[in-house]
Parts: structure tokens; C-alpha cells; sequence
């Protein structure tokens, strides 16, 4: 019985180790971040003993399968029980050498860990693939390698115990199911405690970097896919009845004055909107960025109106679709993209400009179905859809066209285009891999270098666009919005749960806007949730603007401010008063800018916003 229970605890201590040794591997991959943040080596070494719980919970759980193996054994002793043993702590090996090196790959651009939403994105691999960088691509398939190679190896070698008992005993096997399963249940839930170990106990920094090492990658993968398919019936924020929610944010969306400033010379204009990929305004001169990053974007500032105050509401770009194209909100959890049967009740700014007879047309050189996108662009009834496949002869990087020969194509076809028309282009070039056909132009910016250039090659082919365009007859007839779909991270390296990591350009601009409002910037907080709120008024679209009730019409001075930002399971919230950032999850909030005496009824607009939001998206 003793080598039975022998073999059992070497496995619980393997895990151990074994999780402490990816642990080890996510803070030597993200030691650039950690300088950043100016983690010392004491908060480093924190993460292991702050993360030493959770990872003996887990444990736990994948010691079930050996304990049952042991009761076997003890009764009825094999060789092939070890090789099942062996067979299944390989699998899980692998299993969480790939979660890890998800995870060190996505941590640049999302900021967190691998969770429910990541998953839908393996329905594409191809496209995971092309948008990692080469280098880091074959990196990160080298740790998973090693990782799974050296790790059992270790196990083998150091922890795995081959038992061939001379007799069974049924005494052993009765002693071992009586006593040891309350220890393993005990051990599962973290203790005695009233409330089952989560997430929250490896949370212990203000550094993200450091909780999102404390927190075990499986653990977390588990509540999080649990949890929301759990949730997808009862809404998980759910603070206030569904009368007081709705209540607090029709106040909140309450105008006193129906009124707006009419910056358009025609109320009938072709629009040619550009999602911008990524776009921070870190990028902008205007926003507070370095100037030289992106100068024609600078230049075309005097020929239209600036939103100063602009800030995504989701981190990724089927939420900035949904945002963009149909004035609906991103939300935690998952995306009303990547969902036909929600977004098919979803109506959209392409919906209503067809009904006015408007040609539309839709433009990107890279792949449509990721993050189901290409769903949601088809739904809005595009007359005309381009994507990757679509452009046999252009040169391509690892995602697809690069954006200077996609404005190049759309040019050449909006001159062939009936009037009035809607063309929307999506860039792509500064997605990573940031693999631009363009010299370095920029040379400061550290490990953010290659998205800076990205940024500058955009612009760049963004000026020869416009001044192109400007040559033709349309031109004069043509209000071109340029919005990015969601933020990056950048030079200023400014915490993911904050305002700043969040805000974006968007810039109204061309011959159409009068010229006494070229070269004005608007101060309102919105986000580019409320470009439909904004732009429908100036085409005398009254009616269609109430059919986008998260909307708002940012140049009606009566309009309130408001920016509302999405991340998983929580909520920023930003008044003008000051902004929070609060995970519903955790309990948790990351910061509270908000003075004191206003902290608790603006803290009940933010939750109440969200619980609404989400149960109008259930509700789809």
C-alpha cells in the first residue's frame, strides 16, 4: 500500500513541478515586458508561491484518473496499468505545452490568458498561423517541442513508479478509496473554505503580467469554457433587476436637446470608410502621439473634422465589425460576429445606405473567415465583396495583400462605380506580422518597431489613396471616415486595463465638409460604436438613427459622454468625471479614477450598461 500511495504523490508533485516549469517559461518569454513594467526579481519569484494553490487544485483533478489506476493496482496489479498511466499524463503533457505556448504567442496582442473565445479561433489555423510572426511562429513550436520531450522524459525517469505487488491485497483497495478521496476532493476545491479555489486566489499584483503567470493556463481554460457555456441562458451580470438596468441607461443615452452641428455640404455624399487595423492613438500627432508615425493622416486632418476622444469598446476585429458596421457594442464572453443566429437580427449601416440606393462595396486583402467575419460582411448585403482570393496577381505577405494594392484596386473600381456609393476598406498591414513591402522608415519604438513602420506604411498608402482619388470626379461628392477597428499595444506601453491602451483615431474628412468645420476637433468621449449615431444625421436619416440604439450622435453639443470598453468577464467605464476598469469574475477592480463622492452611482452605470447590453445580445 505504501509504494501505491508512493506512486500517487510523485504524480501530484510532478504536476507541481511541471506547472512551475511552464511557469518559468512564460516569465523568460515575456522578459521584455516584465523590464517594462519594472517587475523586480521578488515579485518575479511571487508568482510561484502565489500560484502554488491553484496549482495544486489542479493537480488534484488530473490525479483522478492515476487514483483510479492505483485502486486497480491494488487489486489487481498489471504492466499495462503503467502504460495507461504513462499514455494518459503524455497527453496531458502535450496538452498544456500547447496551452502555454498559445498563450506566449497571443499574450502581445490580447493581453490575457487562452480562453473560451481563443477556441473559436482554431476554426481556422491556417489563419493563426500567417498571423505570427515566422520567427516567433517556429520559436514558439520549438519550446512546445522541448517542453513535451524534456517534461516526460523528467516523468519517466524521476516520478513515474512501476508497481508489480507480489500479492493484491482487497484491504489495500479498501483503505485507499475510504481515505484518500476526501483528501483529492479537499485539495480539488482548495480547502475548507465556503468558496471553491478560483482565479482570484493567484491574483496578487498590479501587474497583469504577473497575475496572468500566478493563474494556471488549464485551470483557467476550464472555468473559462465552463462558464460560458453555462452563461449563455442566464446573464452573468446580472447586479440589478432587467426594469432598473433598462432604466439607469436610457438616463445615461438621455438627450436633452435633439440637436446637431451639420459639417456636410450635401446630405447625399458617396462614403468611402477605412477601418484602420490596430490603429492606437499612439499612432496620431493629434491624440498625443510622436509626430512623423503616420504624416499623411496628420495632413488630412485639416481637411476634415477629428474625434479626440475615441475609444474601442472591443480588442479585436469581428467586435470592431459589429461596432463599426452595426452601432452594437462589443460585450465580454464572446462576439455577436461569430454567431449567425444572433447577428442575423442585427441591423446595419450597410442595410440602411442600400435602401437608399447606394452601391456598396467592401474591400480586404486578407482572409474574411477569421473571427467569422466574412458571416457577418456577407449579412450586410455588400454588393460587391473582395478578399485575398480575389487578388491572383498582387504581391502578399503571410496575411494577404499588402494594403498599398488593395487601395490601388478599390480606386481603380470606385471609378467605374455608380453614384452615390458606399466602399469600405479594411487594412490589414498592420496585423502582426507587420511584413510591409516598405524599407524601415522609422527607427525608434524598441520591440514596437515593426508595428510603428506598419502604421507608416498604412498611412502612407493611405495618402497616395486620397491623393489619387482626388483626381477623379467623385472625389468632391465624397465624405471618406477613417476608424480603427480597436487599439494595439504600443511605445507608451500603457496597462491593458486602462483608458489610454484603449482609445483610437476616427476622422471625418474631404471636399464635402463645409469649410469653416475643416480642421475642428470634437472633445466628446464616444466610441466608434457611435459612428452611425453621428453620421445619420447629417443625411437627414432620423428614423433609420433610432433603429441603432447604442449610437450616439457625438456632434449634438446636448449629446452625454460616455465611452464604454469590453474585456473578458469585465467592464471599462469612462466619464468625464474619471474611468474603472472592473472584473465581474474576480470581484475585482483594477483601478477607480473616480472621485469619491460620484465612485458609487457612476460604477452603477457601468454595470448597469453592461448588464443591459448583454441581455439585449442573449436576447438575439
Amino acid at each position: 500500500m505504501l509504494k501505491l500511495l508512493k506512486s500517487l504523490l510523485k504524480q501530484l508533485l510532478f504536476w507541481i513541478t511541471f506547472f512551475a516549469l511552464l511557469r518559468l517559461i512564460y516569465l523568460i518569454y515575456n522578459f521584455r515586458e516584465l523590464q517594462i513594467e519594472q517587475v523586480s526579481i521578488i515579485e518575479a519569484i511571487s508568482v510561484f508561491w502565489y500560484g502554488l494553490k491553484l496549482d495544486l487544485a489542479t493537480a488534484c483533478y488530473l490525479i483522478i484518473i492515476p487514483f483510479i489506476l492505483v485502486l486497480l493496482q491494488a487489486v489487481y496489479s498489471r504492466p499495462w496499468l503503467g502504460l495507461v498511466n504513462k499514455i494518459y499524463t503524455g497527453i496531458f503533457i502535450f496538452f498544456y505545452a500547447l496551452l502555454i505556448t498559445a498563450e506566449l504567442g497571443i499574450y502581445e496582442e490580447w493581453k490575457t490568458k487562452l480562453h473560451y473565445k481563443a477556441l473559436l479561433y482554431l476554426n481556422n489555423p491556417s489563419e493563426v498561423y500567417n498571423s505570427a510572426e515566422t520567427k516567433n511562429f517556429f520559436i514558439l513550436l520549438t519550446i512546445l517541442i522541448v517542453v513535451v520531450i524534456f517534461s516526460f522524459w523528467i516523468y519517466q525517469k524521476y516520478f513515474f513508479s512501476k508497481i508489480e505487488l507480489a500479492k493484491a491485497k482487497l484491504l489495500n483497495f479498501v483503505v485507499i478509496l475510504i481515505f484518500l478521496p476526501p483528501f483529492i476532493v479537499l485539495g480539488m476545491r482548495g480547502g475548507l473554505q465556503e468558496i471553491p479555489i478560483n482565479q482570484s486566489q493567484s491574483y496578487f499584483s498590479k501587474k497583469n503580467i504577473l497575475n496572468l503567470a500566478a493563474v494556471n493556463s488549464g485551470f483557467n481554460l476550464y472555468i473559462s469554457v465552463y462558464e460560458n457555456l453555462n452563461n449563455m441562458d442566464v446573464n452573468p451580470f446580472n447586479y440589478f433587476s432587467d426594469e432598473e438596468a433598462t432604466k439607469i441607461v436610457k438616463n445615461i443615452y438621455s438627450v436633452e436637446q435633439d440637436s446637431t452641428i451639420f459639417i456636410l455640404k450635401t446630405q447625399s455624399p458617396n462614403i468611402v470608410l477605412i477601418a484602420l487595423e490596430s490603429w492606437s492613438a499612439t499612432l496620431i500627432e493629434s491624440l498625443g502621439g510622436v509626430a512623423g508615425t503616420t504624416p499623411q493622416f496628420h495632413e488630412l486632418e485639416k481637411e476634415g473634422v477629428l474625434f479626440t476622444k475615441i475609444y474601442s469598446p472591443g480588442s479585436r476585429s469581428e467586435q470592431g465589425m459589429s461596432s463599426i458596421l452595426g452601432g452594437f457594442p462589443s460585450h465580454p464572453i464572446s462576439s455577436i460576429t461569430v454567431q449567425p443566429d444572433k447577428f442575423a437580427h442585427l441591423r446595419t449601416l450597410t442595410h440602411v445606405l442600400k435602401e437608399k440606393n447606394y452601391k456598396s462595396s467592401f474591400y480586404f486583402g486578407g482572409q474574411l473567415i477569421y473571427g467569422n467575419i466574412k458571416s457577418f460582411i456577407m449579412h450586410n448585403g455588400f454588393d460587391k465583396i473582395n478578399e485575398v482570393y480575389d487578388f491572383p496577381d498582387e504581391p502578399k505577405g503571410k496575411l494577404g495583400v499588402h494594403d498599398e494594392f488593395v487601395f490601388a484596386r478599390q480606386l481603380k473600381e470606385l471609378n467605374a462605380e455608380q453614384e452615390p456609393f458606399f466602399s469600405m476598406i479594411f487594412t490589414s498591414s498592420t496585423h502582426s506580422p507587420f511584413d510591409m513591402p516598405m524599407e524601415k522608415i522609422i527607427t525608434w519604438g524598441d520591440d514596437m518597431n515593426m508595428y510603428l513602420n506598419s502604421a507608416y506604411y498604412t498611412d502612407r498608402s493611405l495618402g497616395d489613396f486620397i491623393a489619387n482619388a482626388k483626381k477623379e470626379d467623385w472625389y468632391k461628392n465624397t465624405l471618406f471616415i477613417a476608424v480603427a477597428d480597436h487599439s494595439h499595444h504600443s511605445y507608451p506601453h500603457d496597462p491593458y486595463h486602462s483608458k489610454e491602451y484603449h482609445q483610437i483615431p476616427m476622422l471625418f474628412f474631404g471636399d464635402v465638409i463645409k469649410d469653416e468645420y475643416k480642421g475642428m476637433k470634437v472633445d466628446k468621449l464616444g466610441s466608434q460604436t457611435d459612428l452611425i449615431g453621428t453620421l445619420f444625421p447629417q443625411f437627414g436619416f432620423k428614423e433609420e438613427k433610432k433603429q441603432f440604439p447604442w449610437s450616439k450622435n457625438l456632434l449634438n453639443p446636448y449629446t452625454p459622454e460616455f465611452a464604454y470598453i469590453a474585456f473578458e468577464e469585465g467592464i471599462g467605464w469612462v466619464r468625464p468625471l474619471g474611468d474603472f476598469f472592473y472584473d465581474n469574475q474576480l470581484d475585482y477592480f483594477y483601478h477607480n479614477n473616480v472621485p469619491e463622492i460620484y465612485s458609487d452611482s457612476i460604477v452603477k452605470e457601468g454595470k448597469a450598461f453592461l448588464q443591459n447590453l448583454f441581455q439585449h445580445y442573449m436576447d438575439y
